[in-house]
């Protein structure tokens, strides 16, 4: 029950369906090339996008390149942008980051880090904080070691809160394939995170 609960939350996020489109009220402006529809369209989004391509490749300055890279191709493919398709412009926006990272990813060597994006801390003691601070980082470490469409299902999953509906859309894969990929992924992380704290016993 507690599962099913947890799923329920999840997918009743702000994002949870494809549809209705909370940002078609910029499209006019997005077609029309008004630079304030863009704006606002980042005003919204940049922060949910960012944290997707930190999170997929652990590299904070090629994250903002993705997040760039990304609301300039929606830019360019505004003009032709067809509303009443399945998908929502964040979905889009999402499954472009995705590709985005994938692709840079394969092109060079995986960047690890220490580092770990800025998480809402609802627990002010130190000591609590200083656990939260070496389990993110942890667990940062071990998903930069998973496949990339794992670790793409992992982000989308937790990260970045969307329904299953909505992470298969952002994928471009049947939601069965998306909870195949996600089930491999938490399997794997698990694994991961096994053979780390073996090796920080060693």
């Amino acid at each position: 029950m507690k599962a099913e609960s947890a799923r329920a939350v999840r997918a009743s996020a702000e994002d949870n369906s494809l549809s209705p489109d909370q940002d078609i009220d910029l499209l006019p402006g997005l077609r029309a090339g008004e630079p304030s529809a863009l704006k606002a369209l980042m005003d919204r989004h940049l922060d949910r996008i960012h944290g997707l391509a930190w999170h997929m490749s652990g590299d904070r300055a090629l994250a903002e390149d993705v997040s760039q890279e990304t609301f300039l191709r929606f830019w360019q493919t505004a003009p032709s942008w067809d509303a009443s398709g399945n998908a929502t412009i964040l979905t889009w926006l999402r499954r472009v980051a995705t590709r985005i990272c994938i692709d840079e990813k394969r092109r060079k060597r995986p960047i690890y880090t220490d580092e770990v994006p800025e998480q809402i801390d609802l627990t002010p003691r130190p000591d609590l904080e200083l656990v939260r601070s070496d389990t993110a980082n942890a667990v940062q470490s071990a998903m930069m070691r998973l496949p990339e469409r794992q670790r793409a299902a992992l982000v989308l999953s937790f990260y970045q809160q969307v329904s299953q509906a909505e992470g298969s859309a952002a994928m471009g894969v049947s939601e069965k394939a998306y909870e195949s990929l996600l089930s491999r992924a938490k399997v794997k992380l698990k694994s991961e995170l096994m053979t780390g704290k073996e090796s920080l016993a060693l």
